[in-house]
């Protein structure tokens, strides 16, 4: 559909997002339901700015990735509380009354976790204290799991627990620990890293499912061993395609394509 007068203004902002494979996603979906859209990508290292620009012009929603999911917060007129919980929003919708902000990542985490396996009292492992960390602890414990959190940092990861009301472990300690899942939210695995693995492969055991949010390189090591020790595994597309999907239906109401979705995802990593 060609941008007009009408076309409604989306993206997302974040510096750097050059990178980042949201503008593909949503305008493949907003072309197949033919919807007057269009999702653009808006590199800024000022959110204060970027969002009184982004306001006057008229935009309806944006996408907010590092390094302004926490700089946004005091910028909001009103944030969901389970975003507030987590200390970072993801996902900002422009009204009459003001900017409303939310996160979708948990969404995304736990839409693909529960397809393959309920949450509630299952024993969940998450290694990592960042972001994505927060956001995917926070929900398993709305959904009802044991949660237990491992970190390289100890301040941070301990802090952390504490919030979500958790225990803690340092990483030199979990190959000890036994459960149902295992997730793991930290860069291991990604780029330079490619071969490097959060947990060594007979540990692997201990679990029956296993998810990694790293997503270049699609199945990461720990994926692949996982898959060895007989694991079910979840890679990082679906927690990308779904915290997409949520947005998507935040914004327009409509359900979302959600294989077309899937697709210029993949089609994005292959390119």
């Amino acid at each position: 559909m060609p941008i007009n007068g009408v076309t409604e203004l989306y993206g997302i902002l974040g510096n750097p997002v050059g990178h980042s494979l949201s503008p593909a996603m949503h305008n493949a979906a907003f072309r197949h339901l033919g919807l007057n859209k269009a999702y653009l990508p808006l590199p800024s290292a000022d959110p204060g700015a970027a969002l009184l620009g982004l306001q006057a012009l008229g935009f309806k929603g944006v996408s907010v990735t590092i390094p302004h999911k926490q700089a946004v917060i005091p910028l909001l007129s009103s944030i969901h509380p389970l975003a507030a919980k987590i200390g970072a929003v993801n996902t900002l919708c422009f009204t009459d009354d003001g900017i409303h902000g939310s996160n979708t990542d948990w969404l995304g985490a736990m839409v693909a976790l529960k397809q393959v396996t309920p949450l509630q009292g299952r024993r969940v492992l998450l290694l990592g204290a960042g972001g994505s960390a927060r956001a995917i602890g926070f929900g398993l414990i709305e959904e009802g799991a044991c949660l237990t959190l491992a970190s390289r940092t100890p301040s941070t990861g301990q802090a952390l627990a504490l919030a979500m009301g958790c225990p803690w472990l340092p990483m030199a300690e979990i190959g000890q620990f036994a459960g149902d899942i295992l997730i793991n939210a930290t860069s291991v695995g990604m780029g330079q890293a490619a071969e490097h693995t959060p947990l060594a492969q007979p540990y692997l055991a201990h679990f029956s499912l296993v998810m990694d949010i790293v997503y270049a390189p699609l199945e990461t090591r720990l994926l692949r061993e996982a898959k060895q020790a007989g694991c079910q595994t979840i890679n990082g597309l679906a927690m990308l395609l779904y915290q997409g999907v949520a947005q998507f239906e935040l914004w327009t109401g409509m359900a979302a394509p959600v294989e077309v979705m899937r697709q210029e995802l993949l089609a994005g990593m292959r390119g």
